[in-house]
């Protein structure tokens, strides 16, 4: 395995710190709202580089995170009036109804932050007991030009970031730079501490998470958004450092943004479109084969156009593993164990070149032609349309796109018996009868 990393910015190859088991930490959902579709990318992303781990024997112990404590979740429990809670159990059931639609397996841990306060609380006083971190007024910031290495996730230079900072309103910061680690607050869900009354940043939040759930301070990968680069996945690596001296993960991983019609897509274009709205209208299959389409690090682009020919793929792919399986079942054969070992090793180590999806979809449609061809011999030889068709169920499975094998009942076999009769002898009404009833059960 060969992965991109943010943080060295070369492709390395990928060694676990732990013989056979990957650790990764994925940012998950702030829960005040349903998710739009550039949040689904990470999920689809990075649930199939857990698949592709597992495909080559690695145990993965796959977090991630819910923030269900935040200005917004705050707000909108002040604007519906109801307790924050209700909003973000509303939310998170919403966001796991989207994962499951697409596919994705359950994770290994989705720890809350209102789980992990006290731990939380901890690592800001360490932070302070160190020299890393101030309190103002029940405040607490982290003390960014404590960290020399501060820029090594985004590569920017502190001293541009502070030539280039705007005038800061806060006059309670050393710097523009420093972040916030506690806010003192009168409002919403609040915690006590020995600076008062208030909340977590969310900086540190995903720190204190990793360490809790993987009960270490280095993992082997963080992934996210490429939008989470700066300032969130910077600011956890200047914790980690201050504390550890780690950059938290060997991996940086991060995913490319979504376009819609070639626009960025943002609220104030009024081109933001929730996740559940395109599962609706495209299903879950066809928006996990789109957003694979594109190299993960690379930006995608959403528009009618890229979803028909996405469907003209995928249809091609599923009709002919539905054909082998009823060719199959017509020979009274079913679908064995064998599949060709080159050909599903091909798209493997595609998927281990920093998950070069766009060339193992070649690998899966070079898979379809010899799955065609077997199918069109006179005398069609049932081992070889179920090698080749095993074969597609394998990649199918990497790639997390869901397919049925179809049994066909002795009724089946007697309507495909009398629609080929009726064909035979050119009586093509009732040919379409029969092929009318067939489609009706799928099989056509």
């Amino acid at each position: 395995m060969r992965l991109y990393n943010s943080r060295t910015l070369k492709v390395e190859e990928f060694k676990p710190l732990i013989e056979g088991e990957v650790s990764m930490y994925v940012c998950g959902p702030t829960v005040y709202n349903h998710i739009h579709i550039g949040n689904a990318r990470p999920i689809i992303v990075f649930d199939t580089l857990r698949r592709v781990f597992e495909a080559e024997g690695y145990n993965v112990k796959y977090v991630s995170n819910y923030t269900d404590v935040d200005d917004k979740i705050i707000k909108k429990a002040h604007e519906e009036h109801r307790p924050e809670v209700e909003i973000t159990q509303e939310y998170i059931q919403a966001y796991n109804d989207v994962r499951h639609k697409l596919n994705a397996h359950d994770l290994y841990k989705t720890p809350k932050v209102t789980e992990t306060m006290d731990d939380i609380i901890d690592f800001i006083d360490e932070l302070i007991e160190s020299g890393h971190a101030y309190e103002v007024d029940g405040d607490v910031f982290f003390r960014v030009n404590s960290v020399k290495t501060y820029g090594e996730i985004s590569h920017q230079n502190i001293e541009d970031l502070q030539v280039g900072a705007r005038i800061d309103e806060n006059e309670k910061k050393e710097s523009p730079l420093d972040f916030a680690l506690w806010k003192n607050t009168d409002m919403g869900i609040k915690w006590k501490t020995k600076w008062g009354e208030g909340r977590p940043g969310w900086h540190t939040e995903c720190v204190v998470m990793i360490q809790k759930e993987f009960g270490k301070n280095m993992i082997d990968i963080h992934g996210g958004g490429t939008d989470l680069r700066f300032p969130h996945h910077e600011n956890e690596v200047a914790q980690c450092r201050a504390i550890h001296d780690t950059s938290l993960a060997n991996f940086w991983l991060h995913n490319g943004m979504i376009n819609i019609d070639g626009i960025k897509m943002s609220k104030s274009l009024g081109n933001f479109t929730l996740a559940k709205d395109v599962l609706n209208i495209y299903g879950p299959q066809l928006v996990r084969w789109v957003m694979l389409s594109a190299h993960y690090r690379m930006e995608l682009n959403f528009s009618d156009e890229v979803f028909e020919t996405a469907k003209k793929e995928l249809d091609k792919v599923m009709t002919s593993y539905k054909q082998a399986n009823i060719k199959l079942g017509l020979m009274d054969e079913k679908l064995g164990l064998e599949f060709d070992t080159q050909l599903y090793r091909e798209f493997l180590d595609q998927m281990n070149d920093d998950m070069n999806t766009p060339n193992a979809y070649a690998i899966i449609f070079e898979t379809v032609k010899k799955l065609n061809q077997v199918l069109r011999v006179k005398e069609i030889d049932p081992n070889e349309v179920s090698k080749y068709a095993v074969t597609l169920e394998k990649m199918l499975e990497v790639l997390g796109i869901e397919y049925s094998r179809i049994p066909l009942t002795d009724d089946d076999k007697i309507v495909f018996a009398k629609w080929n009769e009726a064909k035979a002898e050119k009586n093509y009404e009732l040919a379409d009868t029969y092929r009318n009833q067939l489609s009706e059960r799928g099989l056509v």
